[in-house]
């Protein structure tokens, strides 16, 4: 997506219209995908931030879920106990299924938000177990493990990326060495509201548990697209007969991560 800052009903509108061209069971849209992501200030955030589930853009959301009978992973701005959190939503046609709050803020986004508290987590939406991790989090191994010892499948993964590729090369590492599907939705296009102007690189990328990339997109263009996968590839763990990506950790040495 390449949404216009501000125009809420209207970004949700082109979102909900994109998908609903194409089929599937499961779609991730981008990190802030409503509102636009460059704000001016903590004030200007809040202006933009909503209750989860009951604010306007999940609202919107469960109801295109409803129609197209899918979940849908999406990245907003939540409002909670005076507090703004960088958040995503997994909602499904019966409602709300999960939320995250975006634990790796990135730059400016930490005078922006309050840092994410709620833990890493995974949930079942029966066709596959799904978990969500935020743009930024790609460059901490630690999210993505946490999310695969958990259960996950697939891990869904809102972006608003500017760094150069790094997240379309490092979320084919977590998915190798996770053995996880990983459907990153990044956004394209520009912003320059403070003066300096975030370009953004889209590439947006679905990647099988043995690294392949399965989709990519254009670094410029609009697009949605998907792929057929089989959840229970991410099951098998084994590298061969004697390796296994979890089986051979060895915790009692990694002390120093805690």
């Amino acid at each position: 997506m390449s949404p216009r800052f501000g125009a809420v009903e209207e970004n949700i509108d082109c979102a909900i219209a994109t998908i609903g061209n194409k089929t599937s069971d499961l779609w991730v849209l981008p990190e802030l995908f409503a509102t636009g992501y460059q704000f001016k200030s903590r004030e200007e955030v809040r202006s933009f931030a909503e209750a989860i589930p009951d604010g306007p853009t999940t609202t919107r959301l469960i109801g295109a879920a409803r129609s197209l009978d899918a979940f849908i992973c999406a990245g907003l701005p939540e409002l909670d106990r005076g507090n703004v959190y960088n958040a995503a939503v997994l909602v499904g046609p019966d409602g709300l299924v999960a939320r995250y709050r975006k634990i790796h803020l990135f730059f400016h986004e930490k005078e922006m938000f309050s840092p994410g508290d709620l833990p890493f987590s995974v949930a079942d939406i029966g066709l596959a177990k799904v978990g969500m991790m935020i743009c930024f989090d790609h460059f901490f191994p630690e999210a993505a493990r946490t999310l695969t010892l958990a259960g996950a499948q697939v891990i869904a993964h809102p972006a608003n990326l500017v760094m150069p590729l790094y997240a379309q090369l490092t979320m084919r590492t977590r998915a190798l060495e996770n053995g996880v599907f990983t459907a990153t939705a990044n956004r394209v296009g520009e912003e320059a509201r403070t003066g300096a102007a975030l370009h953004f690189t889209g590439e947006s990328q679905i990647v099988s548990p043995s690294g392949e990339i399965l989709v990519s997109l254009s670094p410029t263009e609009e697009k949605a697209e998907a792929v057929e996968i089989d959840p229970r590839d991410a099951l098998n763990k084994a590298l061969n007969p004697l390796n296994d990506r979890l089986g051979d950790r060895r915790p009692e040495f990694y002390q120093a991560l805690c």
